[in-house]
């Protein structure tokens, strides 16, 4: 989550065997029109996107998406919200590769018209917001290296797509994520962008869910991290809230160590109507401003 609202990150992964996927013109043009997105002649998401190019991934770059893979579900098949599984296991999130975009689409766009998009770097929270209120989540194409298989700071497609897009199949949760990219559209309040920032940080990245009667994990940042997400659920250092939008929105975070406060869903029709209620409220908002 960058500059304080989300995702991707303006550095390149110094490192990475692939990051020429991602430095060519194509990319730098798509990266500029994301910087200036929202400015006059700049007003077409879809020209922040790029091509998967999937030939450029390596063999080590295979070989680390599988020691990832495996090394977290062995964790998660006990310990993620069913829903994420039940995802993962509908759009085919396999052990043996590195997902081709247009694979995982084929399965999710009849499902909830959802599309996971590639794109060369860190979005901008206007951009993003745009590609969230279209049904479509701003990917980023490259795989951290491997010496760095423990931590990257900067999301990569293990983040993205492991951790992110198995929930996009669910329909109440990828009705959510589209109405939080309508809603922060809606406003260009200081104050409102860092209470939208924080609602991401502790629902879509580090949330928790009760299912069954045991805490499970939902939010991509707990998914995709080995540490992290034993951590949420097994440490006493960490304060488990219940939800309540309001308290969420007025709580602080840092990005650079683990979680001490989390907020934990009943359901994830909870977040939806929270959204909801919290879209409708802007939008009036807005409306009363524009008057």
């Amino acid at each position: 989550m960058a500059d304080g609202s989300h995702h991707k990150s303006a550095q390149k992964f110094a490192g990475s065997l692939n990051h020429a996927m991602i430095d060519d013109a194509s990319a730098d043009t798509a990266q500029n029109y994301a910087n200036n997105f929202g400015k006059p002649g700049f007003d077409d998401i879809t020209n922040c996107y790029i091509d998967q190019r999937y030939e450029g991934y390596t063999a080590e770059n295979q070989e680390t998406w599988q020691i990832l893979f495996d090394r977290q579900m062995a964790f998660l098949k006990d310990n993620a919200s069913q829903t994420y599984l039940t995802g993962a296991e509908i759009i085919n999130l396999r052990r043996d590769r590195v997902p081709p975009l247009a694979d995982i689409n084929a399965r999710l766009w009849p499902l909830t018209k959802w599309q996971s998009r590639a794109v060369p770097g860190y979005l901008p929270p206007k951009a993003f917001f745009a590609c969230l209120a279209r049904r479509e989540f701003p990917t980023t194409i490259v795989i951290r290296p491997k010496e760095s298989i423990d931590y990257l700071p900067e999301p990569d497609i293990f983040h993205d797509i492991f951790g992110h897009v198995p929930l996009h199949a669910d329909a109440t949760f990828a009705d959510f994520l589209q109405t939080y990219g309508r809603a922060a559209l809606t406003t260009s309040d200081p104050a409102e962008t860092e209470r939208l920032a924080r609602l991401f940080w502790f629902t879509v990245e580090f949330g928790l869910i009760r299912e069954g009667g045991r805490l499970k994990v939902y939010g991509s940042g707990l998914i995709s991290s080995p540490g992290e997400s034993r951590h949420s659920l097994e440490s006493d250092k960490v304060e488990r809230r219940p939800f309540d939008l309001d308290r969420v929105c007025d709580t602080s975070f840092e990005i650079d160590h683990y979680q001490p406060i989390l907020y934990v869903l009943d359901s994830f029709e909870q977040l939806r109507d929270a959204m909801n209620t919290y879209a409708e409220r802007l939008l009036a908002k807005t409306k009363r401003v524009a008057a």
